[in-house]
């Protein structure tokens, strides 16, 4: 099963998929869109085209555990992919998957200011990641 891993912002979308067995983590991208609607549908079309069956939406809990209005907003967009896609859609903790994605890049030699271009497409692959790594990713 294919699975598509997301990981929200207001700017910049990340995006991942996994290959056709649901072990590994394939491509990986951007889509830069701010409108909640939008992007819903263009991330439908998405998984769409590239046969996706399971949505795996990261959600930004505080580090505490607790839910705060990013929380808030990545459900009502959920609610959106959901409609636009017809797929279940999966909240994946992913708490600190940003800072582990710059910590990634860094140790790759890329430079702090062009990491904003794709640190987003590198923490939708650590929550699909850890979504296919897990019980839950494997049923």
């Amino acid at each position: 099963m294919r699975v598509m891993g997301i990981d929200y912002g207001d700017e910049r979308i990340g995006l991942a998929v996994s290959d056709p067995t649901g072990t590994l983590v394939g491509d990986a991208w951007t889509l830069k869109e701010w409108d909640m609607d939008r992007a819903a549908v263009e991330i439908a079309g998405e998984a769409e085209a590239r046969h996706v069956e399971r949505l795996v939406l990261g959600l930004p809990r505080n580090m505490d555990g607790t839910e705060g209005p990013r929380c808030e907003k990545t459900r009502r967009f959920a609610e959106k992919l959901e409609k636009a896609s017809g797929l279940p859609v999966l909240f994946w903790d992913e708490r600190r998957s940003s800072v582990e994605a710059h910590a990634i890049l860094h140790a790759n030699g890329k430079k702090e200011r062009k990491h904003r271009a794709t640190v987003d497409a590198v923490a939708a692959s650590l929550i699909l990641e850890g979504y296919l790594g897990s019980a839950e990713g494997k049923n």
